[in-house]
Order: structure tokens, then C-alpha cells, then sequence
């Protein structure tokens, strides 16, 4: 299994989220949004519904751990998508297949999604745990708050996020950058 990397740069995150509503690609959008704003995994993403951003708190069980989880999203992106998605029914998953059943699409799905934007734009080893951490880098540039990082994302070990969302990999990158003997 690859190790994947963040969307590092806000300039192209910018322009993903622009061209994806420009292309109309309203479900890779809401998809992409959610993903770099709420840290949550693909999985758990797949099955919000649109009555799910309609509480201030959104309420889930984690596929992968199956453990309760409670948080609010950033108000101003939760207003967003649901008045994008102002014509869907409450019941319609968000991120919905195109094979007219109300169903998600797959996780393979979303990562060929994820993967084609990584293509188009540059930027290389991406996948659909980008996202999240995406969400966690930016989250960490921002706060510098490592523990409640390693919380949110329930990992045991603070040098594991750093690791996960690619500060590790950054400060290795700057000190050889300007390392000379």
C-alpha cells in the first residue's frame, strides 16, 4: 500500500473546488469539500445524506472503528452544501452514484475520482485518505495543536499524525533543501 500524500497547496485546492463547480461536478465537489474540511475518512463520507448537514452537529458511527462520533462542521461550508444541494431530497446520499438507484458511489469510485484531480492538477501520490489528510495539515498549520490533531483522528501517538499528515515529511524536505557542506 502507497503512502499518500496532502493536498499541500491552497492555490490548488482553490482551483479544484472552482473547476468542479464550474464542470458541474457538484458530487466530486461536495465530496472534496467535506473531505478537506471535516478530517473524516472516504468511508464514513460515502454515507452522509443530505439530512445529515442540516444539524449544527453531525452524528455518526465510523465504519472503521465503529466508534460514536459527534462534531460540528465549519458552519459557512455546512451552509454551502446544503444550498447546493438545495433541490436534493433529505434522504439523497451526497456523494450519490449516477446509476439512478440512491445509493453512494464506491470507495474505488472516489479514489478514481481523487486520483484523476491529482492527475489534472500535478499533484502526485494522492488518494482518497488525501483528504483527511488535507483536513489534518491544514488543521495543524493553523492551530499547531498536535493533541487535539491526534484526538480528532484518534491516533495513540503524536509523532503518528505528524507523520500521517506529512509534517515530518516537510521538515525533512526543508532541512535537506537547505542543507551544504
Amino acid at each position: 500500500m502507497r503512502f499518500v500524500q496532502p493536498f499541500r497547496d491552497p492555490e490548488i485546492i482553490r482551483a479544484i473546488k472552482k473547476d468542479l463547480l464550474k464542470q458541474g461536478r457538484l458530487r466530486d465537489y461536495a465530496m472534496f469539500e467535506l473531505g478537506i474540511n471535516t478530517g473524516l475518512r472516504i468511508s464514513d463520507i460515502l454515507q452522509l445524506r443530505k439530512r445529515d448537514l442540516k444539524s449544527r452537529e453531525l452524528y455518526l458511527t465510523e465504519i472503521k472503528t465503529g466508534k460514536q462520533k459527534t462534531f460540528q462542521m465549519n458552519p459557512t461550508v455546512r451552509r454551502e452544501l446544503l444550498s447546493l444541494l438545495k433541490d436534493w431530497d433529505d434522504d439523497d446520499y451526497i456523494v450519490k452514484s449516477r446509476e439512478g438507484v440512491n445509493k453512494p458511489i464506491t470507495r474505488n469510485m472516489a479514489y478514481k475520482i481523487i486520483r484523476r484531480l491529482g492527475e489534472e492538477y500535478n499533484v502526485r501520490n494522492v488518494g482518497t485518505h488525501s483528504l483527511r489528510k488535507t483536513y489534518g495539515y491544514f488543521f495543524y498549520h493553523q492551530d499547531k495543536d498536535i493533541g487535539m490533531l491526534q484526538k480528532i483522528f484518534n491516533h495513540s501517538d503524536p509523532s503518528f499524525t505528524l507523520r500521517y499528515i506529512g509534517i515530518i515529511q516537510d521538515t525533512m524536505n526543508e532541512a535537506t533543501r537547505s542543507f551544504r557542506v
